[in-house]
């Protein structure tokens, strides 16, 4: 059920008709950021003293576009219809506007906040192509020059940078160090701050983690994550490699051996995990068997295959369950654990 209020859009919102629209029949896209209880709690009373100032938007298909803090109030005070503004956004336009309603939230991380400007940055120049640097540069050489250039190309020529500053209120050259901060973090460094929500990893820690080889960076991550270094000033790589010439014997490997394991062994010593680093070093266990489970998939893994023996399939399939209930029996020791607490 729709009803027709005004003409055009207001705030800010891209141009649309404004109507009052059922909200059960308004559609979020499951893949949206969680809401913030607290800020939707403070919104509804807003709203309950002073009215729905901005109307939420949605596009043709009655799918939310931007703002699901203000639908969930509405619901909250038990609204049945909201003042929508309905867009004619295509998916990367619609996507683009989600980007930049939630990119100016103060809860993102530096993580979050740098892959929404990462995002925000494909679609940007997908609209725009012209406004890629290789482009742009050639046009304003081009105008240098005296050559012709199209009337079009010099209203949209407004790099990234400069339209996500505009919208964020902030330099082009902080959008342009934060883009590059997050083209210098690898993924499994990324991964490490998704496994730890709690930590609050500083501007400048993630700059500094984006300058270093992606060898040392995960390992870096999960020393700041897990507290063990508060800045990355304090990280000193491990050298593994012996010295020419200076291999260990394997009487020196068995007295460094013996010494870990007293040190473990030293009641003075605390070697207790944090529940996050151990669910950390659990899954990349996992990542490294899974992995390993690949590499029998090789061609010249798979040519032996056809030629295994009834015999041999059943040690397979034996090795396979003993695998299975190794797994089994430690998530009901860890289950246990929990149970004694």
């Amino acid at each position: 059920m729709l009803s027709v209020m005004t003409s055009f859009g207001r705030s800010g919102d891209k141009a649309g008709k404004i109507m009052k629209i059922t909200i059960s029949e308004i559609k979020v896209n499951p893949g949206r950021r969680p809401v913030n209880l607290d800020g939707i709690n403070e919104l509804a009373r807003s709203i309950s003293a002073i009215g729905l100032l901005n109307p939420i938007t949605i596009d043709q298909e009655h799918t939310l576009v931007a703002g699901l803090h203000r639908l969930e109030a509405a619901k909250m005070l038990g609204w049945t219809e909201i003042e929508c503004n309905v867009c004619t956004l295509d998916a990367l336009q619609t996507e683009l506007a989600e980007i930049d309603e939630n990119v100016v939230r103060t809860e993102l991380s530096v993580i979050e906040y740098g892959e929404l400007l990462e995002r925000r940055k494909e679609i940007y120049e997908s609209l725009h192509p012209e406004t890629k640097a290789g482009q742009a540069q050639a046009a304003g050489m081009n105008r240098a020059i005296g050559n012709n250039v199209s009337d079009k190309m010099s209203v949209t020529l407004r790099s990234f940078a400069q339209d996500t500053a505009d919208k964020l209120g902030v330099s082009s050259r902080t959008v342009e160090r934060t883009v590059q901060m997050m083209n210098g973090l690898t993924e499994d460094t990324r991964e490490v701050f998704r496994h730890f929500p709690n930590y609050k990893l500083s501007q400048s820690n993630a700059m500094k983690l984006s300058r270093m080889e992606p060898g040392k960076q995960k390992t870096a991550a999960i020393l700041l994550a897990s507290g063990q270094i508060r800045s990355l000033d304090e990280y000193q790589p491990v050298e593994v490699r012996a010295a020419p010439g200076h291999a260990k014997s394997s009487r020196q490997q068995k007295v460094e051996f013996l010494e870990s394991v007293a040190g473990l062994k030293d009641p003075t010593k605390d070697c207790r995990q944090s529940p996050e680093a151990f669910i950390l070093e659990y899954s990349a266990f996992i990542e490294r068997v899974q992995r390993g489970m690949e590499s029998f998939r090789l061609p010249n893994y798979e040519e032996a295959l056809p030629a295994l023996s009834q015999e041999q399939l059943h040690t397979l399939i034996g090795l396979t369950d003993s695998c299975r209930k190794t797994l089994e029996d430690y998530l009901s020791f860890v289950k246990e654990a929990r149970a004694n607490v």
